[in-house]
């Protein structure tokens, strides 16, 4: 039996990742959508959860798919209502927030699944294998894109809680949070936040290692950039083994030969594993790439820009 989902919020990301990819899995239907705006076709839709619940129409979850600033009351009301939750990335605009949503999912025994949708591909699951037991002394991380290309429209990504260029950043430090074999923290940062935006356009970040043991770990990354998207992961560690993830992480390369092109399924993936946690009735939440975004955020020093115009639609 199909498990009925729900989608909450049906924008850009819904319409092109999560839709498409539960029309095609078939074990899940999609039952309702929900929007103050949006609607999907041949699908009853609703403008807010609790019309949804009123409806009395049968839902098993929901895949929240708002901006993270709002999605705590709505996944406890979906929670409440009885039903389990999926949660596009980032999941929360803190890591508060965050682990309220999961002690509240165990208390509901309901399922809650933050999803990292970058971290879903063979190259990444490589990558993790081959720096198992290293010792990792230095990390580069190139995460450079257009945000009117990526991104138009969505005024919420430069108000509070919208992480700015950190929203596609996150994508990275999702990879590198699952492949490293110890975590990183961070040292210090720079953010460069334009003076008509809340939120930063480009940063700058530096990392340590919790030893103490020298190393070079850094990130950069820009949302001005046209010139075609660079997300570039390097790895080095300290017995030589130097890792080249491109294209987002679905290439990798060896000590400078390419072992592996992984196809990219991610949320293809996303769903077959939501669909096989609803069966164990287990969660997954990693709270570990929202913390060292907030970090970034804790330890940043803002520096404003000139005004940046994005694009309306």
């Amino acid at each position: 039996m199909a498990f009925k989902i729900a989608v909450v919020g049906i924008g850009k990301i819904a319409r092109d990742q999560h839709i498409p990819c539960i029309l095609k899995n078939k074990k899940f239907k999609l039952a309702a959508g929900v929007s103050r705006h949006g609607t999907i076709e041949d699908v009853p839709c609703f403008r807010s959860i609790a019309e949804l619940q009123k409806s009395k129409l049968a839902i098993d979850a929901v895949a929240l798919c708002t901006p993270p600033s709002v999605r705590l009351a709505m996944a406890r009301e979906c929670l409440d209502a009885g039903w389990h939750v999926l949660i596009e990335k980032p999941p929360t605009p803190t890591v508060g927030e965050l682990l309220s949503m999961e002690a509240y999912a165990r208390k509901k025994r309901r399922v809650l699944y933050a999803t990292w949708h970058s971290r879903y591909n063979a190259s990444v699951d490589e990558a993790k294998k081959r720096l198992k037991g290293k010792t990792v002394n230095f990390l580069r991380v190139n995460w450079k894109e257009d945000v009117n290309k990526w991104h138009p429209g969505q005024q919420w990504i430069w108000e509070p809680g919208g992480f700015g260029v950190l929203d596609p950043g996150i994508n990275a430090i999702s990879i590198v949070t699952k492949i490293l074999p110890e975590p990183i923290f961070v040292e210090e940062a720079t953010i460069e936040v334009p003076s008509n935006s809340a939120t930063p356009i480009a940063a700058e970040i530096r990392f340590k290692r919790g030893d103490g043991l020298s190393a070079d770990l850094s990130a950069s990354m820009d949302w001005r950039q046209t010139s075609g998207e660079t997300w570039e992961i390097e790895v080095g560690t300290t017995d030589g083994l130097k890792l080249h993830l491109s294209k987002g992480g679905s290439v990798l390369a060896v000590n400078g030969k390419t072992v592996r092109e992984a196809e990219l399924h991610e949320y293809e993936d996303i769903y077959a594993k939501f669909a096989r946690l609803l069966k164990a009735k287990k969660s997954d939440v990693d709270a570990s790439p929202l913390q060292l975004i907030s970090d970034c955020f804790m330890l940043g020093k803002p520096v404003v820009v000139k005004a940046f115009e994005w694009s309306a639609r």
